[in-house]
């Protein structure tokens, strides 16, 4: 599964398709919906009376149904292609989303938020599989940094902006997040209507690579690992950094989406070049890196008691994010080696991570309440460690042209 050696003229000549700037903007728009809805989305949970577990477990009831729909996904893309699968899914998630605005008690929310797991899975693995696909191999690294970095620069702004909206009520942003969605689902259909490269028929004739077969690669097998502890890692951190800059900071909703924009902040400024990076140098040297950096973050965050330091060591913690998470899309890219059109291996990937991100809010948030937010980071960063590990011991996907 090795690629041959890249010639390095090749990596800054090559261009990157149009099809992957109209998912970038896409992506820009649902970050920044998502992150109207971050800040809120805990709080609004504890309206209805309950602890810190159950206000945590409105994200899992999200990722549950991610998990329990991925199955499923890939044949529908297989049936249908990614681009009607993308846009049914941010509909979906755009009517739950909605819903969740009117919510009446704890149960309704859960119930909202889990049904829009299911929207959200359909376009995730669309999404995945439309990038993995279309991505020169050459410039994987760099394409993955681009649409992960469009992300979180929306994940930056819709902090901002959620934080703001929560003034005006915690169901505000809900409606906010529902239009978002809408404006992404024009975006796609409208852009790549008559794709050839993104409707390619020839392609829902390609095998694609197996669950098997990606098994076998050492690089998948961390890469699964990985995706558990990075959907811990990112479930954690929307619904437990709120919460602790409430319960241990004493501050406001609003500063705790200041903080999530911290940590989207650090995040990017790491991500674009991690990625580029990775096409010239291979992919493990970063992702070790990020996971050892994100620990480091992490566990700072549960021995402090100072808001200035929280904002600090949480840009940390996201520097360490934006070395991972390009690198590790470009790795699986590398492994499935432009097979985007088939079920097994990638939704097995979406469904590691899913895992992670329900276990991560269920099982932090009870160790949170019980032990205390420092024992929560603690095990966090354990689990990170346990990651960049993991990844010394998997083969380089990456073949670096020597010079």
């Amino acid at each position: 599964m090795t690629e041959p050696p890249a010639a390095g003229a090749a990596q800054t000549t090559q261009r990157v398709p149009p099809e992957v700037w109209v998912l970038v903007a896409a992506s820009f728009v649902i970050a920044l919906g998502y992150g109207v809805v971050a800040p809120a989305l805990p709080a609004f949970a504890r309206t209805f009376d309950v602890g810190i577990g159950a206000a945590s477990a409105v994200v899992s009831a999200f990722a549950i149904m991610r998990l329990a729909f991925a199955p499923a996904t890939g044949p529908l893309v297989k049936a249908f292609g990614e681009r009607w699968i993308y846009m049914t899914g941010l509909l979906i998630v755009a009517a739950s989303t909605l819903a969740v605005a009117f919510a009446q008690s704890y149960w309704q929310l859960m119930l909202f938020r889990g049904l829009g797991g299911v929207g959200s899975v359909m376009f995730t693995v669309s999404a995945m599989g439309l990038m993995i696909r279309i991505a020169p191999a050459d410039i994987r690294g760099r394409v993955s940094g681009v649409y992960s970095s469009s992300f979180v620069l929306g994940g930056i702004c819709g902090p901002l902006l959620g934080g703001a909206l929560v003034g005006f009520g915690l169901r505000v942003p809900f409606v906010v997040y529902a239009i978002a969605l809408v404006v992404a689902t024009l975006v796609v259909g409208v852009a790549l209507r008559g794709s050839t490269l993104a409707g390619r028929e020839e392609a829902s004739s390609e095998p694609g690579t197996t669950v098997r077969e990606a098994l076998a690669d050492s690089a998948y097998r961390a890469a699964l690992f990985s995706s558990v502890v990075f959907g811990w890692v990112y479930s954690m951190r929307v619904s437990l950094l709120p919460l602790f800059f409430a319960a241990v900071l004493d501050q406001p909703a609003a500063i705790a989406g200041y903080a999530l924009a911290a940590y989207a902040a650090g995040d990017v400024l790491a991500m674009f070049p991690a990625g580029r990076g990775s096409d010239r140098c291979g992919r493990k040297p970063f992702i070790v890196t990020g996971m050892l950096v994100i620990a480091a973050g992490t566990l700072a965050l549960g021995f402090t008691d100072s808001v200035l330091v929280a904002f600090l060591v949480t840009v940390v913690a996201g520097i360490g994010t934006g070395l991972v998470a390009p690198t590790m899309q470009a790795t699986l890219a590398d492994v499935l080696q432009g097979k985007g059109r088939s079920g097994g291996a990638l939704s097995a990937y979406q469904m590691a991570q899913d895992a992670g991100t329900i276990s991560g809010p269920l099982l932090a948030g009870a160790i949170a309440q019980y032990l205390g937010f420092t024992w929560a980071f603690a095990i966090t960063a354990t689990l990170c460690v346990a990651a960049a590990g993991a990844w010394l011991l998997a083969r380089e996907t990456r073949t670096v042209a020597r010079i």
